[in-house]
């Protein structure tokens, strides 16, 4: 896992100097372990690694003799099956990163279709003078690029243009509209004007200094549901899961897992303790003294059944108006996810026991139908169904200043797309949200919290060959009895008795509204002035909105602290020490 970064120029041009050092600066945190760099007359491309595979041989960029150069930021899992698929190669490296770029010179832009893995990769073509970027089918991985007028960027992180010197922070409205009305935001527009997504499976190719082609390689596989028996189709999911998870521990540095104690995290923590000869080290997170659900209870039960060595980690109330500042400059493609809090926290502590590898659950309910949303998308309207996301978080709440309309659209036009090859209604849910929900709040979630303390996140129901059977078993094989996820729910049941897989989903909660209503008179007026705020908002509406005691009050104040404090260090650059009432009170 890694941080690359790159610019060309037109043909004539050289790489502007300095440029390859401010990418390097910005991106230093994804990659601590050193800095590789390429520059040859108009092109300049950057990594900065964490090294996981390969220690002493792998750094980037990587060259292959026909003239061809790589930096990529992921894991190809199956790189030790694609060098023996490739014997007349003389590779010079232990390194996964290495059989990519061997595949692109044997298939060109279509290599992407081999690889199994979470990848954002860059190669530049010298023979060509083309340069190539890939991004996996999932979007586990993020890329993002800036079409300037007289180059191409790309970057891992949006604010690394920035910090270059490339672009300036300026907001995108439609995108403020979408990240204030869902918690994130949609398709290829960030949230800064001018800087674009590479789409999860897009493969593109750049000529000059302007696209020239894409391709897409599609997460999810096509057509309905499987005519399989349950008895097949548990044999199926063993096997891809075991499969998954097995590669997904590939790994020449110590690594471990964040365990919830829900379905998912027990499913592969049953596999991961299966698999290693010693003891998984797993993180929970806990909230004591609230009114939501505490999940280490259960987590240590599963933990203490599989032999895990668990780590609790407490957040705290003080936690939160300490590190919200931090968690929201992190955090430089929005996603305003409670549920950063507690992951950002979990990936501080598993750095400090020395791992740089975790695995995690996300991706579970995509993929095996799992949310309560799900359920209801199944049925008609007239049996009380009801399309996904209907309300926004501030419809009806009277605190924009103008009327933000349309905000839905993207998720509209999704739900149409998803419409092929005979999905039935759960299908067309899931693949709806694996389109933007999963790559742009779940994933650039994971991403950010955990490459903010140089520690990679990996997801292994997130994997072809779980995903291709998965996502075409029959509905009432994901969702039976009123519950989701029934058939993972009945291989977990036969595995592990004592997860309880069939207990009712209480679901993950932040007590956020509990936090900011306790101090809501004093952290209302200091939201509700700030500039970013102020724009779109009524400060007297804001201030009220924060002594509001109820839910959906309590999430859209904590979607405008977020906002705040998120506005104030990646538009306005205020680099402010302390925490939230050091922050917004020097604003």
């Amino acid at each position: 896992m890694c941080g690359i970064a790159g610019i060309i120029y037109r043909p004539g041009n050289s790489v502007e100097p300095g440029v390859l050092d401010r990418f390097a600066k910005a991106l230093a945190h994804r990659g601590p372990d050193g800095v590789g760099r390429y520059e040859e007359g108009h092109v300049g491309l950057v990594q900065t690694r964490l090294a996981i595979i390969d220690l002493a041989g792998g750094d980037q960029p990587l060259y292959e003799p026909k003239g061809s150069v790589l930096v990529g930021n992921g894991e190809f899992y199956e790189y030790l099956e694609l060098r023996d698929q490739m014997p007349d190669v003389d590779f010079q490296t232990q390194s996964d990163c290495e059989p990519p770029l061997h595949l692109y010179v044997k298939h060109g832009i279509d290599f992407a279709d081999n690889l199994r893995g979470m990848y954002a990769v860059a190669i530049y073509d010298q023979k060509a003078d083309q340069l190539i970027l890939a991004r996996d089918p999932f979007g586990i991985k993020p890329l993002y690029y800036l079409d300037g007028d007289d180059f191409f960027a790309f970057a891992s992180e949006p604010q690394a243009f920035v910090v270059a010197g490339l672009v300036a922070p300026v907001i995108e409205e439609a995108a403020r509209t979408s990240l204030l009305q869902l918690q994130y935001t949609t398709g290829a527009d960030t949230i800064y004007r001018g800087v674009k997504r590479i789409l999860p499976g897009e493969t593109v190719a750049i000529s000059g200094i302007r696209i020239v082609e894409r391709r897409r390689r599609d997460a999810l596989p096509r057509g309905g549901p499987l005519l399989i028996s349950e008895d097949e189709a548990l044999h199926e999911i063993a096997a891809a899961l075991r499969n998954s998870v097995e590669i997904h521990q590939r790994s020449d540095v110590p690594y471990g897992m964040f365990l919830s104690g829900g379905v998912d995290s027990t499913a592969v923590l049953s596999l991961m303790a299966e698999l290693n000869t010693r003891p998984v080290r797993t993180f929970t997170a806990g909230f004591s003294g609230t009114g939501v659900a505490d999940e280490r209870g259960q987590a240590r039960l599963v933990a203490e059944q599989l032999g895990a060595e668990n780590i609790e980690v407490e957040f705290s109330q003080e936690d939160f108006w300490s590190l919200l500042p931090s968690i929201a400059a992190a955090m430089d493609d929005p996603a305003a996810d409670y549920a950063t809090l507690p992951t950002y926290k979990l990936a501080e502590r598993a750095k400090a026991e020395g791992l740089k590898v975790i695995l995690s659950g996300e991706g579970g309910d995509e993929v095996f139908g799992g949310y309560g949303r799900y359920r209801s998308a199944m049925r008609p309207w007239w049996r009380g169904g009801r399309r996904m996301r209907p309300r926004g978080f501030f419809d009806g709440l009277g605190v924009l200043r103008d009327d933000i309309s349309g905000w839905r659209d993207p998720v509209g036009t999704a739900e149409t797309t998803e419409e092929i090859d005979g999905r039935t209604r759960l299908q067309v849910a899931q693949a709806v949200d694996c389109t933007d929900w999963l790559p742009n709040d779940l994933l650039t979630k994971l991403d950010r919290c955990l490459m903010a303390h140089g520690v990679e996140g990996r997801v292994p129901f997130l994997d072809s060959r779980v995903a291709d059977i998965a996502f075409r078993l029959p509905d009432d094989m994901k969702v039976r009895g009123g519950k989701g996820k029934y058939l993972l729910r009945k291989w977990l049941d036969a595995r592990l008795p004592s997860a309880d897989a069939f207990a009712k989903k209480k679901g993950f909660t932040v007590p956020v509204t509990e936090w900011i209503m306790a101090k809501g008179r004093d952290i209302g007026p200091l939201v509700a002035r700030q500039p970013g705020v102020a724009e779109f908002c009524d400060p007297q509406a804001v201030s009220a909105l924060f002594q509001r005691a109820n839910k959906r009050a309590g999430l859209a104040a904590w979607m405008l602290l977020f906002y705040a404090l998120w506005h104030d260090r990646h538009i306005m650059g205020r680099t402010a020490q302390g925490g939230v009432f050091d922050v917004l009170g020097d604003a």
